[in-house]
C-alpha cells in the first residue's frame, strides 16, 4: 500500500489509481546490447534545428527528438542531453521540450560548438525503465532508450566525438543524475537542477510517487513499492561514488521568490514547498557526496520550482558544462 505523504500530495492535483503490487524487480543497468533504434524522419524547421522521429525498440513506439546543432559541422561534437520536467511535453502538445519552449537554449547554445539532444514525451516517468507497462502513462523504457538506443544514433546522424553530458531539472534532475550513476561510463558529466538526489527517506520515496500520481499513473509500475530493491538501484545518492572524478553541477532554490526576476521568478502556489523539498534532497545529497569524496559545483540560491530559474541555471552552469563536455569555457 502507498501511503501518500504531504511531501508528495501537493505535486498536483493527480488522479488515484488502484495501486496492485508488482513483481520485484531490483533491476540493474541493462548488461546485453540493446536494439538499435531507427531514425524514421528528420526535418529541419531551421538550420540549426532537427526535428527527429526516431523509433525505439524498447517502448515499442516512435519518440520525438530535437537536436540543437552547431553552426560547424565539419567536425566531430560533444553532445549534452537535457531532459524535461514532469509534464515533459504536455504543454506543447509533445511539439518541443520545455527547454526550447520555456527558455532561451536555443539562441544561448547557437555560438557553442556541441549538440544539444532534447527528448519530447516521458510524462512522469522519470526517464527511467519501469518494471510494467502502465495503463495511464504507458510503456516507460526511458533509460533504455536514452542510455543504450539513442546516444549510437545521435553520434552517428550528428558526428557525436562520445563525450556526452546529461542534465534536466525537476524529474529530469532525477532522471539525469540516476542515469549517470547507472552508466558511468557514458557520461563525462551531470547538470541537476531542483531534483530529488537522495531517495533514500520514505519522505522523498513517497515524494516521487505522488508526482507520478498527479499524472494520473501507478507508481508502482515505475520501481515497485517503496521496499522494492529498485528503489535502491535508482537512487543517485545511494551510488554517489559512481560520480567521482565527473564534473557536477547542481542548483537548487530556497523557496523564496526572488523578486529581481518580476514575473519570470513567480511559480504555481506549491512553488515554494517544491523547491524547498528539492533543497532538503540536495542537502542529503551534498552530505552523501562529500562522504563518498565526489567533488560537485553547488549553487544555493534565491528561487522557487519554476522556468525562469532554470533558465539562469543553465547560464550560471555553462562553465561547469563547457569543462565536463571538453570545450572552451
Amino acid at each position: 500500500m502507498i501511503v501518500v505523504s504531504s511531501i508528495a500530495v501537493v505535486f498536483g492535483a493527480g488522479t488515484a489509481t488502484s495501486l496492485a503490487a508488482p513483481s520485484s524487480g531490483g533491476s540493474s543497468p541493462v548488461a546485453t546490447a540493446a536494439a538499435a533504434a531507427t531514425l524514421t524522419k528528420i526535418a529541419y524547421p531551421n538550420p540549426r534545428r532537427a526535428q527527429l522521429s526516431v523509433y525505439s525498440p524498447a517502448m515499442r513506439k516512435v519518440v520525438r527528438v530535437d537536436v540543437l546543432v552547431p553552426a560547424n559541422r565539419t567536425k566531430p561534437h560533444p553532445t549534452l542531453y537535457l531532459l524535461d520536467g514532469i509534464d515533459a511535453g504536455v504543454y506543447t502538445g509533445y511539439r518541443e521540450s520545455g527547454w526550447t519552449d520555456q527558455t532561451d537554449v536555443a539562441a544561448f547554445m547557437a555560438d557553442k560548438d556541441v549538440n544539444v539532444v532534447l527528448p519530447i514525451g516521458g510524462t512522469a516517468a522519470y526517464y527511467t525503465d519501469w518494471q510494467r507497462d502502465d495503463p495511464i502513462l504507458g510503456r516507460n523504457k526511458w533509460e533504455t532508450f536514452l542510455a543504450d538506443e539513442l546516444p549510437p544514433l545521435i553520434d552517428k546522424t550528428f558526428a557525436g566525438n562520445g563525450t556526452n553530458v546529461i542534465g534536466g531539472l525537476s524529474m529530469g534532475a532525477t532522471g539525469a543524475m540516476a542515469l549517470a550513476v547507472r552508466h558511468p561510463d557514458l557520461y563525462t558529466g551531470v547538470m541537476a537542477l531542483s531534483g530529488a538526489l537522495d531517495l533514500r527517506s520514505l519522505a522523498a520515496k513517497q515524494a516521487v510517487q505522488g508526482t507520478v500520481l498527479t499524472r494520473g499513473g501507478n507508481p508502482n509500475s515505475m520501481w515497485g513499492q517503496v521496499d522494492d530493491p529498485d528503489w535502491a538501484a535508482h537512487d543517485p545518492a545511494a551510488h554517489v561514488s559512481a560520480l567521482r572524478g565527473k564534473t557536477i553541477y547542481v542548483a537548487v532554490g530556497n523557496g523564496t521568490p526572488d523578486l529581481r526576476l518580476g514575473l519570470a521568478g513567480l511559480a504555481s502556489p506549491v512553488g515554494g514547498f517544491l523547491e524547498s523539498a528539492s533543497l532538503a534532497s540536495t542537502r542529503d545529497f551534498q552530505v552523501a557526496a562529500r562522504r563518498a569524496g565526489v567533488d560537485v559545483t553547488y549553487n544555493f540560491r534565491t528561487g522557487l520550482h519554476s522556468w525562469g530559474y532554470w533558465k539562469q541555471d543553465l547560464h550560471r552552469a555553462w562553465p561547469t558544462l563547457a569543462t565536463a563536455l571538453r570545450l572552451p569555457r
